[in-house]
C-alpha cells in the first residue's frame, strides 16, 4: 500500500510549481445522516474496501487502463518532495460538490469526501452504488470522469441509508487510511469536501495534511444570520489551525426569476450576508450563488449543473468563484517557488 507522503502532485506544464489541493471547512448547512457501524462490520469495511470487483466503478476500467501514461484522478496533498507542494482548491460543500470540478476538465482532480457521517457525494457525483477496487496499489477512487476520481465512506456502505456510528478515533483512522492507501496518482488538485463543524474530521485532516502547505479553505454560507454565525467559528478555527482561508461563498444567494429575471431575497442577509461579514473579518469573498432548482435536481439525478444548464446565472457565478480559486493557488504556489 502507498504510504503516506507517496501521493504524487504533478506540475502544471509551463509553470514552475505543482498545483494543489484544498481543505474546504464548511459552514452554514445541516447534513443528513451516514453510514456503518462501530462494531466488528465498520472494521472489516477499515481493513478492505467490500465487493471489490475488477473494472471498480462505472467509468473506473478505462481510467485505470490509461493511469500508467498520464498519473489518474484528482489531487493529492501528501507531500513527496521538497520541492513540489500541493496547494488548494475549494470544495463546494453546500451541495453543488459536482460543480467547480466540473470546471477543471484538463486537469487532473480528486474528490476525498470525509464527511463520514453524511457522505453524500457519491450520490451528487452519480456514483451511488459503486464499489471500491483494490490492486496491488491500494484502493482505487471510482471515476466519474478519466480526469475525476472520487474517494467516500459511502461506496463502503451496504446501503445509503446505513448509519455510521463512529467516534473520533475510528473517524479519523478511515481519513488516514484514505490519504494512505488510495491511489491517487499523479493529480492538479485534491479537493477535500467536508462536514459543518469544527470537529474530529477538521482537526485529522489539517494535522495529516500539515507538511503539504495546504493553500487553504474555501468556506460556504448563506446569507441568513444563523447561518453565519457558524462559519464565524468555522474562520475562528482556521486561523487557530494557521489554515489558510481562500474564501468565502456565499450560497442560495436570491433568486432570479427566469422569466422576468427580477431578484428576490428568499433567505434575507438582515446583517448584511457574507459580504458586510467578510469586511469585518478581512477574509475575500469569491461570489454569490443565486438559487437554481436545477441544481438540486442535478444533485439528485448526479449530474453536472454546468452542462444542464450553462445560461443560469448561477453557472456563471460557478465559473467566475472557481477562476478566482485557481488565480488564488497559482499565485500562492508562485510565492512559496520564490521562496524555495
Amino acid at each position: 500500500m502507498p504510504q503516506p507522503g507517496a501521493l504524487r502532485c504533478r506540475r502544471r506544464p509551463g509553470r514552475g510549481g505543482a498545483v494543489g489541493a484544498a481543505v474546504a471547512a464548511a459552514g452554514g448547512e445541516a447534513h443528513g445522516a451516514g453510514a456503518l457501524g462501530e462494531g466488528r462490520r465498520g472494521q472489516e469495511h477499515l481493513q478492505r474496501p467490500p465487493g471489490s470487483r475488477a473494472g471498480g466503478g462505472r467509468g473506473q476500467a478505462g481510467a485505470r487502463g490509461g493511469r500508467a501514461a498520464r498519473g489518474r484522478a484528482a489531487a493529492a496533498a501528501l507531500r513527496s518532495d521538497p520541492r513540489t507542494r500541493c496547494g488548494s482548491a475549494g470544495a463546494f460543500h453546500a451541495r453543488p460538490g459536482r460543480l467547480p470540478v466540473g470546471a477543471w476538465a484538463v486537469l487532473q482532480v480528486a474528490l476525498l469526501d470525509i464527511d463520514i457521517c453524511g457522505p453524500s457525494i457519491p450520490k451528487m457525483m452519480g456514483l451511488e452504488g459503486e464499489q471500491v477496487h483494490q490492486s496491488g496499489s491500494g484502493w482505487s477512487p471510482v471515476y466519474v470522469e478519466e480526469n475525476l476520481g472520487v474517494m467516500s465512506v459511502g461506496f463502503l456502505l451496504s446501503s445509503p441509508d446505513d448509519a455510521v456510528i463512529w467516534r473520533g478515533p475510528k473517524k479519523n483512522g478511515l481519513i488516514k487510511q484514505f490519504l494512505r492507501d488510495v491511489d491517487w496518482g499523479e493529480v492538479d488538485y485534491l479537493i477535500v469536501d467536508t462536514p459543518p463543524g469544527t470537529s474530529d474530521e477538521h482537526l485529522s485532516i489539517v494535522q495529516y495534511l500539515s507538511a503539504t502547505h495546504v493553500d487553504g479553505a474555501v468556506i460556504i454560507t448563506t446569507p441568513q444570520e444563523v447561518a453565519l454565525q457558524d462559519v464565524r467559528k468555522e474562520i475562528n478555527f482556521c486561523h487557530k489551525v494557521k489554515l489558510p482561508i481562500i474564501g468565502v461563498v456565499e450560497n442560495m444567494s436570491g433568486f432570479i426569476c427566469p422569466k422576468c429575471k427580477k431578484e428576490s431575497q428568499i433567505f434575507p442577509p438582515t446583517t448584511g450576508g457574507a459580504e458586510k461579514m467578510c469586511q469585518n473579518l478581512n477574509v475575500s469573498l469569491l461570489g454569490k450563488v443565486p438559487l437554481d432548482p436545477q441544481i438540486g435536481k442535478c444533485c439528485d439525478k448526479g449530474q453536472s449543473f454546468l452542462s444542464e444548464a450553462p445560461e443560469s446565472p448561477a453557472t456563471s457565478s460557478y465559473r467566475n468563484i472557481i477562476q478566482r480559486i485557481q488565480e488564488y493557488c497559482d499565485q500562492h504556489h508562485f510565492l512559496e517557488e520564490k521562496i524555495i
